[in-house]
């Protein structure tokens, strides 16, 4: 989750591989049923890595274990791929 202490710096939008950042109606927010911690892709999630304002902490409403990201990660590649070949 992005919290209100977000500045939109923008830096965050571009690091997710997995278009789960978006803009809000006052800042920066994650769409949880997307964001998958960046498991998968990198060994941290990258929009953590990058805020200057560290903004982004896990969100308590969505905790989920590495094996139910890795999931979600293939579901959503799955997606992607099918979405490109089809030109969906």
């Amino acid at each position: 989750m992005i919290t209100d202490e977000c500045i939109n710096c923008d830096v965050c939008e571009p690091e997710c591989p997995n278009d789960a950042i978006y803009m809000g109606e006052a800042f920066y927010e994650i769409d949880p049923h997307k964001c998958t911690e960046c498991v998968g892709h990198f060994d941290e999630p990258q929009c953590v890595q990058i805020c200057p304002v560290a903004c982004i902490p896990l969100n308590p409403e969505h905790v989920e274990s590495r094996e139910t990201l890795m999931q979600k990660y293939e579901r959503l590649t799955a997606i992607k791929v099918t979405t490109a070949s089809t030109g969906a």
